[in-house]
C-alpha cells in the first residue's frame, strides 16, 4: 500500500476538531445494532412542510423551463416577497433588487459572505458559545476569531466595544445571532440600536443570523437587526425558510440589508453556483405568500414540546429556563450527574446507555461546558420517553424499551 499522503490546504488544518463527529459515529453504530435512538441532537425539523408548498413544488418540477440554470441572486418574485415580508412583519423597507439575495440555505450564504469579506490578517468578533459555522466560516476564510462571552445587555456590547477599541488591527466583522443558537437567549427592542452605534463608532460590519426570528413563544416577537435605525449602513441579516416553514431540506435562505455586503456575496456566488433550483424558489414564493398561519401552528408545537422538556428536566434536577424563542432548550447539568465528566463524555454515555442523543454544550465553545442543548424535534411522547431514559440512566437503572412513536 502506498504511503503517499495528500495533504489538505492550510485552511482545513486550521479548523478545530468537530466534536459532533464522535457523537454521529456512535449514533450510527447504535442504530445499526437496532437501538431506537431518540435524536434530539440536531435542529433538524421533523414536521412536514405545508402541503400547498409541496404541491407547488411538484407542479413546478414538471415544467422544463425550471430545469435550466436559475438566477444566482434568486428570481425576482422571491426576492420581492422577502422585501414584502420584512415591511409587513418588521417595518423594514428593502430594495429587493439591490438589498436582498437568495442563498442555498442561510449557512451557505453566511459562509460565502465571510469568504467575500475576510482574509488572512482580518478578525471577526464572535460571542461564545456560538453556532459552529459562526466560527468555522471565519477560519475557512483564513481570518481570526476573537471570542467574547455571550450576552444580551449593555455589558456585553461594552465588551465588544472594548475589543474594537484596543485590538490592532481593529476587527472587521461582528457576528451576532438572536434568538440564539445554542442558548436560545433573546434580546428586546433597542438592543440593536446600540449595536449600530458601536459598529459606526469603530467602522466594523455586522452579520446577524436571524434563523429563529419567527420561532417565538409566549407572545414574544424577536426584533430584526434591520429594524434599528442605520442598520443597513453597517450590516446584513440572514433568514431562512428551514425553521418557520419546515423547509430545511429545500435549502433556501436569504440575506438582506447593506447593498455593498449583498453585492460582495453576489460576486462570490456568481463564481460558485448558478442559483437555487427554480422549482424550489417557486415553492418558496408560495410559502411566503400563503403560509403565515403554518408558522403559528408550528410555533405552538414547539412551545408545547418546550414545556414538556423544561418541566421534565427540572424534575430530575437540571437547571433550565423556558426560552422565549428558537427550537432548543439550553440546560445546565448538575455536577452530581456529570461526575467529573465533560459534557461530550456525558453525551456519549447518554447515547450508549440511555439511547438519547443531545448536543454537548462544549461543542459550541468553552462557555458552553456544563450545559446541554436539547432540540425540540420529536413529538411530546418521545420527549417524555427521553426524559425518563435520562432519569433512569442517572439512577443507574436499565432503560425501558419503547416502540418508536414519531407522530404528533
Amino acid at each position: 500500500m502506498s504511503e503517499h499522503k495528500i495533504e489538505p490546504a492550510q485552511r482545513i488544518t486550521r479548523l478545530p476538531p468537530y466534536l459532533f463527529g464522535k457523537l454521529n459515529a456512535l449514533k450510527l453504530a447504535k442504530r445499526q445494532e437496532g437501538a431506537d435512538i431518540i435524536d434530539l441532537g440536531m435542529g433538524n425539523p421533523a414536521d412536514a412542510a405545508p402541503q400547498i408548498v409541496v404541491d407547488k413544488l411538484c407542479e413546478a418540477v414538471q415544467d422544463p423551463r425550471n430545469h435550466r440554470y436559475s438566477a444566482s441572486r434568486g428570481v425576482k418574485n422571491l426576492r420581492r416577497e422577502i422585501a414584502i415580508k420584512y415591511e409587513k412583519k418588521w417595518n423594514v423597507q428593502l430594495d429587493w433588487e439591490t438589498e436582498v439575495l437568495a442563498c442555498i440555505g442561510s449557512k451557505e450564504g453566511f459562509s460565502h459572505l465571510c469568504l467575500a469579506m475576510l482574509g488572512p490578517g482580518d478578525t471577526a468578533v464572535v460571542p461564545d458559545p456560538a453556532f459552529p459555522i459562526h466560527n468555522y466560516s471565519v477560519a475557512l476564510a483564513g481570518a481570526n476569531v476573537i471570542t467574547v462571552p455571550l450576552g444580551t445587555d449593555s455589558k456585553f456590547l461594552d465588551t465588544v466595544a472594548m475589543v474594537c477599541e484596543h485590538l490592532y488591527p481593529k476587527p472587521k466583522l461582528l457576528i451576532l445571532n438572536y434568538p440564539h443558537n445554542p442558548t436560545a437567549v433573546t434580546v428586546d427592542e433597542g438592543f440593536f440600536d446600540t449595536v449600530v452605534d458601536v459598529a459606526k463608532r469603530f467602522g466594523i460590519a455586522v452579520i446577524h443570523d436571524f434563523a429563529y426570528g419567527e420561532t417565538c413563544f409566549d407572545d414574544y416577537k424577536a426584533p430584526s437587526f434591520l429594524s434599528a435605525k442605520g442598520a443597513k449602513d453597517v450590516g446584513v441579516e440572514f433568514t431562512t425558510m428551514s425553521k418557520p416553514y419546515n423547509m430545511a431540506g429545500f435549502r433556501i435562505g436569504f440575506v438582506a440589508g447593506n447593498k455593498d455586503m449583498v453585492d460582495h456575496l453576489a460576486t462570490i456566488k456568481g463564481y460558485y453556483d448558478y442559483g437555487i433550483f427554480q422549482a424550489v424558489q417557486i415553492a418558496g414564493i408560495i410559502a411566503l405568500r400563503h403560509c403565515d398561519e403554518q408558522i403559528l401552528v408550528q410555533n405552538q408545537k414547539y412551545q408545547s414540546r418546550r414545556d414538556v422538556v423544561c418541566d421534565g428536566l427540572g424534575r430530575i434536577g437540571w437547571e433550565v429556563e423556558k426560552p422565549r424563542a428558537s427550537m432548543f432548550v439550553w440546560a445546565k447539568v448538575p455536577q452530581t450527574s456529570l461526575k467529573g465528566r465533560s459534557t461530550l463524555d456525558y453525551a456519549m454515555d447518554l447515547m450508549e446507555h440511555a439511547e438519547v442523543a443531545i448536543a454537548p454544550g462544549r461543542a459550541f465553545g468553552e462557555n458552553g461546558e456544563g450545559y446541554m442543548r436539547v432540540a425540540l424535534v420529536e413529538n411530546e411522547q418521545r420527549l417524555r420517553q427521553a426524559i425518563r431514559n435520562i432519569s433512569r440512566f442517572e439512577q443507574q437503572k436499565p432503560i425501558r424499551k419503547a416502540k418508536a412513536n414519531r407522530g404528533d
